[in-house]
């Protein structure tokens, strides 16, 4: 199966807002600029209030009955919300989901170049998952399989706590297990 490596457009970083005359309903209710509460307006009326201010009339509440719109200026509202939620999405992490593959003949180099990865990856916040692909005759010897994962979640566990989230398991050909820091 291919992988499409096209770039996805981003969802947008804030909520659409309707501002002036795209707003649909008849009557609104109006904050001022302080967000002080100046009542139930049509929405004409509303937008005349707002230019006569030299500001544009923002829908920040479609849901509620009426809707709520506040008087302000939309360029500064909408540049703030963009902060905000870039700011939100740099501090959020997706925990991903990381592969290391081992063999059954693993040198000693090999395996603490595997481990300085996981290591790199726990200390990110991503999960790992170690596997052991056995071909051929490495089937039948599947419990040297075991004893090479459990040596290598022994050299994690001595650098830092992990939590194993899929204990060492075989399935079909694989001998994997998933594990996180604690």
């Amino acid at each position: 199966m291919r992988i499409s490596r096209k770039k996805r457009p981003d969802k947008p970083l804030i909520p659409k807002f309707f501002v002036n005359d795209r707003i649909r309903a008849e009557e609104v209710r109006v904050l001022d600029s302080e967000g002080k509460n100046l009542g139930v307006m049509k929405t004409k009326d509303a937008i005349k209030e707002a230019q006569a201010q030299e500001k544009d009339l923002v829908e920040i509440n479609p849901k509620a009955d009426p809707p709520v719109a506040r008087i302000m200026n939309f360029s500064q509202f909408k540049y703030q919300k963009e902060k905000e939620a870039r700011k939100q999405k740099q501090n959020s992490h997706i925990a991903e989901l990381k592969g290391i593959r081992l063999s059954m003949r693993i040198s000693e180099h090999d395996m603490d170049v595997r481990l300085q990865q996981a290591l790199k990856f726990l200390n990110r916040g991503d999960k790992v998952r170690t596997e052991v692909i056995l071909r051929g005759r490495e089937r039948g010897k599947a419990i040297i399989g075991y004893e090479v994962t459990k040596q290598f979640c022994s050299l994690v566990e001595a650098e830092f706590p992990i939590r194993f989230e899929q204990e060492v398991t075989q399935q079909g050909g694989k001998i994997t297990c998933i594990f996180t820091k604690k």
